[in-house]
């Protein structure tokens, strides 16, 4: 038997390859699409069990009437090739069309749907402007930590990092991420970064997790998600706090530049000293003013003024009071005129008083016990009328000199 080289083999399976397979039709779901700078599309085409690497040349790419994702399930047509230098075999991709929603993108809209109407997407937490201490949950090997250290370096700002070593792929890294998160949790920092470079969405797919999204809901400190690239989304994304493209640029978006600081401090220091002054000059005016009021209006000067007020208003009072007393004295009649009046008066009243005696007399008991008549009286009381005695009635008389005590014998009425 021949011993054939690596070169010979890999040419002699390229001749069976491209002969059996010059044209194939395969339905798959796309994974790791690069949009590459010559125009041409490489991605990989994925079942539940098998991947298979695909390339379209930029002279079928832009005859493409949709944009190749990753998730997509899509039919693509084409020849197999082999690339010889490295012993693989990929798909020549002459034509593609979409063909569904891919399982794992499905799997992510599901999800999606059912925590957003959970309401996880809806609990932001507020990040301070300058964070002081920053938790990163990433790997400590690989370039993502080194790139955030550069930026972190460059910004200047003197934050404390606390790097906490994260499995970010993997069967394990769902377990792994939910329970660091738990530990940067309980360490009372600022904010929490959960980084990852880019990648397919099954490298990316801990991130979808129910553990890893249902941790960083129950987190108390904000969390920033730094999943891959910019056109990469998963669930960490829109539950947590804020969304960074990459993970440098989550440390861009929080860290504030150290320059600026200072710029904004000397504008904030330029505006204090400008405010200060011009509130020192008014204060000032104000000063000058209320001098100004003082000495025009000086202890002195007031008493003098209210001094002149009371003269004032003496003077004012004497001359009502003179115009009074001159009103009430035209309003009084003569002496002569109080002489006659008081004459009549009493004259008017001794004659009453004359008819008031002789009345008086009139009436007088001892008067009328003069000319006759006594005075009588049954059971200590007057007697109005005789008709109003019955015989055998008691009787008591009395004049000036005695008094007698007699029994009616008879009754005649007149």
């Amino acid at each position: 038997m021949k011993i054939l080289s690596v070169s010979e083999l890999n040419e002699q399976i390229k001749a069976i390859f491209e002969e059996s397979f010059y044209y194939v039709s395969v339905c798959g779901e796309v994974s790791n699409c690069v949009y590459h700078t010559s125009g041409h599309v490489y991605f990989t085409l994925k079942d539940k069990d098998s991947t298979v690497k695909c390339v379209m040349f930029k002279s079928n790419a832009i005859r493409l009437k949709f944009q190749i994702k990753d998730g997509n399930r899509i039919v693509v047509c084409g020849s197999l090739g082999v690339y010889s230098p490295r012993g693989e075999y990929q798909i020549n991709c002459q034509s593609a069309q979409t063909h569904g929603v891919g399982n794992l993108q499905e799997e992510f809209l599901k999800l999606k749907d059912e925590y957003q109407k959970k309401g996880y997407f809806d609990n932001k937490k507020k990040i301070p402007k300058y964070p002081r201490k920053i938790i990163l949950l990433t790997s400590k090997t690989g370039d993502v930590i080194n790139d955030m250290k550069m930026v972190a370096l460059k910004r200047g700002f003197g934050a404390k990092f606390i790097l906490i070593n994260t499995k970010v792929q993997g069967e394990d890294a769902k377990c792994s991420i939910a329970k660091n998160i738990s530990i940067a949790d309980s360490l009372e920092a600022d904010c929490i970064i959960l980084a990852r470079g880019g990648g397919s969405i099954e490298d990316l797919w801990a991130f979808n997790e129910r553990e890893v999204v249902e941790a960083i809901f129950n987190a108390k400190t904000p969390i920033i998600s730094a999943i891959g690239h910019e056109p990469d989304y998963v669930l960490s994304d829109y539950v947590a706090s804020l969304r960074a493209p990459t993970p440098s640029a989550a440390i861009s978006m929080i860290m504030p530049d150290i320059s600026e600081v200072m710029m904004n401090l000397d504008s904030i220091a330029t505006r204090f000293n400008r405010h200060f002054v011009n509130l020192i000059n008014n204060k000032q005016k104000d000063l000058d003013t209320y001098l100004i009021r003082l000495n025009a209006y000086s202890l002195d000067k007031y008493i003098e003024k209210q001094y002149q007020k009371i003269n004032t208003l003496k003077t004012m009072l004497g001359l009502k009071i003179a115009h009074k007393v001159g009103k009430l004295e035209r309003s009084l009649p003569s002496i002569q005129e109080l002489n006659g009046m008081l004459k009549l008066k009493i004259s008017t009243l001794s004659y009453k008083l004359e008819s008031l005696k002789a009345m008086l007399d009139s009436k007088n008991p001892s008067n009328i016990q003069k000319k006759g008549y006594v005075y009588a009286k049954i059971n200590n009381k007057s007697i109005e009328s005789l008709k109003d005695i019955e015989v055998n009635n008691t009787l008591i008389l009395e004049d000036l000199h005695a008094s007698l005590e007699v029994v009616v014998k008879s009754k005649k009425l007149l």
